[in-house]
């Protein structure tokens, strides 16, 4: 048996629910993997509520690392013992899990579970946004919000490995102060300041080239003045609540703007496109051009606690649960 945090109704935290389930062999195509860590992101909230529907009854979850401990038939490529990660499937809150081999990532020695665990969904998110999404150029200028964030830091990380020029807001002089640690040439409070005003100042009036917006509701519309002629909004979360455009002919008021809505499902569609981005992503961090922050971690069993902290945009950087 193991531990798993089930969600039968969606809804808020309290339908997660800690239960002990029946793993099971693992079928064809399938690893059994024992969880050494696992990775808490806004997409588990997102599940919960049913603003991404899934399938219901599902166990939450959707990045962890752990040790391969059974290979089911047809599969090639694994053996029991294997050091993986994962990220996309339901079902990482839990002990032991079933796995689809496709979706699973060797680790390199130098990679801990845990960094897997706290970077791996996070940093193949920045690897599609300033790769794939638009391939960023060194001399761009770019504006992440939530920049202190997990998927924040890796992305001002990664911009300025390739030569951007980044402005990163967040909800605090603190965590304003932890973006510019990630490199960012400016940080903006955005409970304090003004960051279109201060975008504006900071591009001498041109704006931005691109804006990552993992925000949402909150800071879409205003985003979309902070971009140049022609620039391009990536609005790829709802940590404030859903986006719903007024009318599209906003997007020609403010300058022939593009907008794009991208998901990981909709991008990492095989095994080489996730492992592309996991080889990528490994290289930057065994290299140090990319530091993950690990600043909360909590037992399994604080699941629901977790959750409720990130919602209150109460984390910095990548938050652990540890079976």
């Amino acid at each position: 048996m193991s531990r798993a945090f089930v969600v039968r109704e969606y809804g808020g935290p309290e339908q997660l629910k800690l239960e002990n389930v029946e793993v099971g062999a693992p079928g064809p195509g399938q690893l059994k993997l024992r969880n050494k860590a696992i990775g808490l992101n806004f997409v588990d909230v997102y599940q919960r509520t049913g603003l991404y529907k899934t399938p219901l009854p599902f166990t939450a979850g959707n990045e962890g690392a752990g040790e391969v401990i059974a290979v089911g038939p047809d599969v090639t490529g694994f053996q029991v013992g294997d050091r993986v990660a994962y990220q996309g499937p339901v079902g990482a809150y839990a002990d032991e899990r079933l796995l689809p081999a496709d979706k699973a990532v060797h680790l390199p020695e130098g990679i801990s579970y845990e960094v897997a665990a706290a970077a791996l969904l996070k940093g193949a998110t920045a690897f599609y946004l300033l790769h794939w999404t638009h391939e960023l150029k060194a001399g761009e200028t770019i504006l992440v919000h939530a920049a202190a964030g997990g998927t924040g830091q890796i992305l001002v990380q990664w911009a300025k490995a390739i030569g951007a020029r980044v402005i990163g807001t967040a909800g605090s002089d603190e965590k304003c102060e932890i973006v510019r640690q990630c490199g960012a040439d400016l940080a903006i409070n955005y409970k304090t300041g003004d960051f279109v005003a201060g975008v504006k100042e900071f591009t001498g009036g041109k704006g931005v080239d691109v804006v990552y917006d993992g925000v949402g509701q909150a800071t879409f519309e205003p985003s979309l003045d902070c971009l140049r002629p022609r620039g391009l909004m990536v609005s790829f979360g709802n940590a404030s609540g859903p986006v719903s455009m007024p009318r599209l002919g906003i997007l020609a008021d403010k300058g022939s703007l593009y907008v794009t809505r991208p998901t990981g499902a909709g991008y990492f569609r095989t095994a080489e496109d996730i492992r592309t981005a996991a080889d990528a992503l490994f290289n930057m961090i065994e290299l140090g051009r990319i530091k993950v922050a690990i600043d909360q971690t909590r037992p399994l069993a604080e699941a629901v606690a977790a959750q409720q902290a990130l919602e209150a945009r109460a984390t910095t950087g990548s938050t652990l649960l540890l079976p």
